[in-house]
């Protein structure tokens, strides 16, 4: 795959899902919300339903017990298991008092109370509870919650705490640290902590309890860019409900971003089978074969794809990739063809006539290029980015009074820092090729302040050097040679030096020049006049002489 479609893919699928349910045991009635998993791109981010009942006291129908409490309310007996290598073992601690009739009733109490937000009454209730039975865990992870929903994360994670030292076997202590530490901006210790939860939840949970934590666990891993780990999560994801296709697509999609795209094949295309229409899956499909080195099946595959699909917006997209790679791999004439057929799908695609423009561009049809920037600037006139690609092939048409006004017109559209250097490059040789050299130096002076560039400061130089400032001059194109030393910068840094008396270091510069582009008349005539403003007449001549034979007229003149 690209990098360009990497960016994209990760630019698009990498979107945080809606806030989980609330009041349930590991997500709280504070509703926080697992960030950042992959998501599918074809109808927005997933929603996950939670086993409530498993997860919050507080939301199990009467009479029903949640996991690890009896009917009564008292602790059941946990089994035996091994704490995670990533938490200290915990120190052995006498077994839990049975809950009285009195403290089950005040656990009700307060369970209902944090189930109708009523917090501090529920705070009120769960301390007291902690006060006359310390090893029950149960009030620590109902205190635990409440202080999670009032904001109070350093009570919070006091509780949960207690919790994973009190029920070491249970995945809602470490998993709600996680919420705590990525609340904090902690994403290390969140994706260690989703981690350990998800290990002691693994075939001990009900699927819904496994899916939530792992769906934590997978919004950190991305986070980090572990995007083996991902897949991993994933396939866990996928096993525990083989009918999600979604997960099945995000499977496919994190294994492409760990470098496994033909390992990613047979889920994509099984995606499809039970989605043909699926514009996502036939574009990553397409990917992987282009990053496998086969963009002729990568086409073949788009080309299917849009066969299969209903609507002119979807066939599109796939058409406007089929030119993306057809131009990756050289053939702008088909890749032109393609954003046509697209631009003829979707009329009011405005990005697919900046393609097509684009790739006008690179065909040398400047007309046809323009034309196609003057539909997509219609169709989207707040986007910037087309309104300089308009600006800058006007330009490009020998067209500057409306190169100017189009830069002018990008410029008030808050570009992004990219094309707003872009934007006042444009308009900066816009304005030189109109004779106002003074707004051009301006212009191209922010240009490269907001990104420097060889030619941005090569036509600072010439703006500087028309109005005579010639230290100016000097100084912007020595930065272009620094960053390209064209023979074009190298020269014009050199007729700089020259007007700034600087003889030396302009006849350095000249006899490089004329070493590296011997048949360049005009290095040699400015290698001999530098020669003479040092008084070395017999070498000025014989350089003045070289440049005359080169057809150099100034240095015809100068030689009698």
């Amino acid at each position: 795959m690209t990098q360009h479609n990497l960016k994209v893919l990760l630019g698009l699928l990498l979107v945080a899902p809606p806030a989980a349910s609330a009041q349930t045991l590991l997500d709280t009635s504070a509703a926080i919300s697992v960030q950042n998993t992959l998501q599918q791109g074809q109808s927005g981010s997933m929603t996950v339903n939670f086993d409530a009942c498993k997860l919050a006291p507080q939301a199990c129908p009467e009479g029903q017990a949640p996991t690890g409490q009896t009917p009564a309310g008292q602790t059941q007996p946990a089994p035996a298991t091994v704490a995670p290598a990533a938490t200290p073992p915990a120190p052995t601690l006498p077994p839990a008092l049975p809950l009285t009739e009195a403290q089950q009733k005040q656990l009700a109490q307060a369970q209902a109370a944090l189930g109708a937000g009523q917090l501090p009454q529920a705070r009120t209730l769960f301390e007291g509870l902690i006060a006359q039975n310390y090893r029950q865990p149960e009030p620590h992870f109902g205190l635990g919650l409440t202080l999670l929903s009032l904001g109070n994360l350093k009570g919070a994670a006091f509780e949960f705490t207690q919790l994973v030292a009190l029920a070491p076997e249970r995945p809602e202590g470490p998993y709600n640290l996680g919420v705590i530490a990525g609340r904090e901006g902690r994403f290390a210790d969140a994706l260690r902590l989703y981690g350990e939860a998800a290990t002691l939840a693994r075939g001990k949970a009900g699927p819904a309890t496994q899916r939530q934590v792992l769906e934590a666990l997978a919004a950190e891993q991305t986070r980090a860019g572990d995007f083996a780990g991902l897949s991993a999560t994933l396939a866990e994801i996928t096993a525990l409900d083989p009918n999600d296709v979604n997960a099945q697509f995000r499977l496919a999609q994190a294994q492409v971003l760990a470098g496994q795209g033909a390992a990613a094949l047979p889920g994509v295309y099984a995606v499809l089978e039970r989605q043909p229409e699926r514009v996502d899956a036939a574009l990553l499909v397409a990917d992987i074969y282009v990053g496998q080195g086969l963009p002729d099946r990568a086409v073949r595959e788009l080309d299917a794809a849009a066969g299969r699909v209903r609507n002119g917006g979807d066939r599109a997209v796939l058409l406007l990739r089929k030119a993306d790679v057809l131009a990756a791999s050289g053939d702008t004439r088909a890749a032109v063809f393609a954003a046509q057929d697209a631009a003829r799908e979707d009329s009011r695609n405005a990005a697919a006539f900046a393609r097509l423009a684009e790739l006008r561009t690179a065909r040398n049809d400047r007309p046809g290029a323009l034309a196609a920037y003057e539909k997509a600037t219609a169709l989207a006139p707040q986007n910037a980015a087309y309104r300089t690609g308009q600006a800058a092939l006007r330009l490009a048409l020998g067209q500057p009074a409306g190169a100017a006004r189009d830069a002018a017109q990008a410029l008030r559209l808050s570009p992004d820092p990219a094309t707003l250097a872009r934007a006042q490059f444009v308009q900066g040789v816009a304005a030189y090729r109109q004779g106002q050299y003074g707004p051009a130096q301006t212009a191209l002076r922010a240009s490269t302040a907001a990104a420097p560039s060889a030619e941005a400061y090569l036509w600072l130089g010439l703006s500087a050097y028309a109005r005579k400032d010639y230290a100016a001059a000097a100084t912007a194109l020595g930065e272009s040679v620094k960053l390209n030393p064209t023979p074009t910068a190298r020269q014009n840094l050199a007729s700089a030096l020259l007007a700034s008396a600087r003889y030396a270091e302009a006849e350095a510069i000249l006899r490089g020049l004329v070493s590296d582009t011997p048949k360049n008349g005009e290095a040699w005539y400015l290698l001999g006049l530098a020669q003479r403003a040092q008084s070395r007449e017999p070498e000025a001549r014989q350089s003045l002489k070289t440049a005359a034979n080169l057809g150099n007229a100034k240095a015809k003149g100068a030689l009698k």
